[in-house]
């Protein structure tokens, strides 16, 4: 379709309404908005296909702003698509309790699948979504039944191309042959600092083409339309490689100061904007205004959306007459329920069972778990054989043309990329019917926060399997050894944080973390051997902190000893050695979970951490937190060291003997004095 002059009035309409937004909000990035709205306008009203009364269809088109800054861009797209988004809430640009926050947030906004904003992140999303819909094709698809088929489209800046997260998914993207990504990159030349020419001058076509990329170049992004149209059938048309297309814009067209750094992060001034609603034809006197027909224009799009999900309902409806049984296990995944039973099979220990690492626990669960789940996809950033995270009879999921797997595989080789797993993880969640999992070691959730930080405030269940998670990995040192980590992740709103003692607690840890259905969960794992504990249930350990028992026959302990994980079972020895040298009557908690543990109710939380009773904490783990739940936090608040485990937990003092000396003087502190009633009303 050749362009026209409604063609030309919905751009500038957009560039004029997102001016707007900005200077009402005093605060905002116009220049990109301006920039990009000839390949935004073209994407939307010719290729994307989506339903604004339906936004959440399963097959619709993705569309990822990864350069979230210039977000009045989708606001105005998205008011003019028809998706829940008024004139007022434009308005309301960046205003407290408004659907357009300063960044895109999928929580706020009808139509934003993913939180973006931290560039590099959108597109490394978009990567992910790319690979949710090869997947889930090559599960239910048949011939003649292609329920899943969408495109994954993104716009990305020169800010998003120069992080490193960006860099690892696009290079695995290329490894895994997306040709269902097309990635619009608008090239400025212009960022906060001024100039990219400052940093930034790399050839970035052939950096992605040698990622394997399919790469392409629209010269005129301001004006040709039909140029940038050319390029996204091209790409369309690429179904072996993701598509990187180049497109050389002015930041800010039309603004007094366009083609600066003065039009990127500011509003463009009064004078200003009057000067460009004159050069495009609009009122200057005149705010947030839209003509009839570019309102018609857009609602021609949004009906034609409308009509591509009745006739996928309808083809889905036929497929479900031929694979009822594929029929019934893709709605179920759509609807996000999980399959019944599964919970029921996780598997279940008594002390009599031999002591294993909890990341051996761990590959039990997942192997009962990958069988009973199928929507679990996941893999492990170059330590399968450490984070023991692929389960037996697992498929890799890889092009079949490798001869490595095939996209129905669910086991993701990520390579070394722990940021880039964990964004790609986002957009598998975001995507939906899949239920991400990326594996390392818990130290290194540190080079991945940026995006794990993402999952917890985009409400994506993604599941993050960390092994080797203390000082109890040993010789490698305190490169890899997590002291501040868990401190970092319970600081971390919508979390939940699991350092299990035993196997029943690690398969609690995963029934917890699978119905925590908007948010992520971490599981850290040891690599060391732990005893199956005498008083330890799934049931008592999703309540986050139980009673795991008590040593001695007064009705009220003499001390409280809290555990963690692997220090769990060191003050079980602790309480035993306390009781039987010094007749004390010592109660052991177990708490795998403090955020499970937080939502129970004041009277649970005062039954197992009991008011007036002197009260220690042990975990080989920084001690930052922990005064808010015992009177004495014993771990390390310090880096670790390299040697044997036993010799690094006998060096930094968790050990019965130590911890019990410790626990002696504190008992003794608090004779004659009243113990302090700590503040569990969370």
């Amino acid at each position: 379709m050749p362009s026209s002059s409604i063609d030309t009035l919905s751009i500038n309409t957009i560039r004029v309404l997102a001016a707007d937004m900005v200077q009402a909000a005093n605060s905002g990035h116009p220049g990109a908005p301006m920039g990009c709205a000839p390949m935004a306008h073209v994407l939307f009203t010719r290729f994307l296909r989506a339903n604004p009364k339906s936004s959440s269809w399963i097959n619709r088109d993705r569309f990822v702003l990864s350069n979230g800054h210039g977000c009045a861009l989708q606001y105005v797209l998205l008011h003019l698509m028809g998706y829940k988004l008024s004139m007022d809430d434009l308005k309301n640009f960046r205003q407290l309790g408004s659907k357009t926050p300063g960044h895109p947030e999928n929580t706020h906004t009808d139509g934003i699948e993913v939180t973006t904003g931290p560039l590099g992140q959108g597109i490394s999303n978009a990567v992910g979504m790319a690979m949710a819909e090869r997947h889930l094709a090559a599960t239910f698809n048949r011939p003649g039944y292609s329920v899943i088929d969408n495109t994954v489209y993104a716009i990305a800046g020169d800010g998003c191309l120069q992080e490193g997260v960006a860099s690892e998914a696009c290079s695995l993207a290329g490894h895994l042959q997306l040709g269902n990504l097309i990635v619009l990159y608008d090239s400025n030349g212009i960022q906060i600092d001024g100039s990219t020419k400052l940093g930034f001058t790399e050839d970035v076509l052939q950096r992605y083409a040698a990622y394997g990329w399919h790469t392409l170049e629209v010269a005129d992004g301001d004006s040709d339309l039909e140029g940038l149209a050319r390029a996204i059938e091209a790409g369309k048309a690429e179904t072996q490689r993701p598509t990187l297309i180049k497109v050389e814009t002015t930041i800010g067209f039309g603004a007094a100061k366009a083609g600066t750094e003065g039009v990127h992060g500011a509003p463009l001034g009064a004078e200003s904007l009057a000067a460009v609603k004159n050069l495009f034809g609009f009122d200057a006197a005149q705010k947030f205004t839209v003509s009839d027909a570019v309102y018609e224009f857009y609602a021609k799009r949004a009906e034609e959306g409308a009509r591509l999900e009745r006739e996928w309902r309808e083809l889905l409806a036929a497929y479900g007459s031929a694979y009822p049984e594929l029929h019934a296990e893709l709605v179920r995944r759509i609807e996000g329920r999980l399959p019944e039973g599964w919970a029921e099979a996780l598997p279940r220990y008594s002390p009599e069972d031999k002591p294993q690492a909890t990341r051996k626990l761990s590959e039990a669960a997942i192997n009962v778990i990958a069988g009973l789940v199928p929507e679990l996809i996941g893999g492990s950033a170059d330590l399968t054989g450490s984070n023991l995270t692929r389960w037996k009879g697992a498929e890799d999921f890889q092009p079949a043309e490798t001869g490595l797997g095939s996209y129905a595989g669910r086991y993701v080789r990520y390579g070394v990329r722990e940021h880039g797993m964990a964004a790609i993880s986002n957009g598998i969640a975001a995507y939906g019917a899949n239920i991400p999992f990326a594996s390392t070691f818990l130290n290194f959730i540190s080079y991945a926060a940026g995006a794990t930080r993402l999952s917890a405030l985009s409400h994506l269940r993604v599941l993050y399997i960390m092994t080797h998670d203390s000082i109890g990995l040993g010789e490698d040192g305190p490169t890899h050894q997590p002291i501040e980590t868990m401190a970092m992740l319970r600081a971390t709103p919508n979390y939940l944080n699991f350092r299990p003692a035993d196997g029943n607690e690690v398969s609690a840890a995963y029934l917890a973390a699978l119905q925590h259905a908007d948010g992520p969960s971490v599981l850290s794992l040891t690599r060391q051997n732990l005893p199956q504990l005498d008083g330890s249930s799934i049931e008592s350990a999703m309540l986050g902190g139980y009673n795991l028992h008590t040593y001695g026959s007064n009705t009220v302990p003499d001390l409280l000893i809290v555990g963690t994980g692997s220090e769990t079972s060191i003050a079980v020895d602790t309480a035993k050695l306390l009781s039987a040298q010094n007749g004390l009557t010592v109660k052991v908690v177990s708490m795998p979970c403090l955020e499970l543990f937080n939502r129970q109710s004041d009277e649970y939380r005062h039954s197992v951490l009991t008011p007036g009773v002197p009260s220690i904490s042990v975990e080989a783990l920084s001690t930052f937190g922990w005064h808010k739940y015992v009177h004495r936090p014993i771990g390390i608040d310090s880096f670790g060291a390299s040697g044997p485990f036993d010799k690094l937990y006998e060096h930094f003092g968790l050990v019965p003997e130590v911890i019990a000396q410790k626990a002696l003087k504190l008992i003794e502190y608090y004779k004659g004095r009243p113990v302090p009633t700590l503040d569990l009303e969370f």
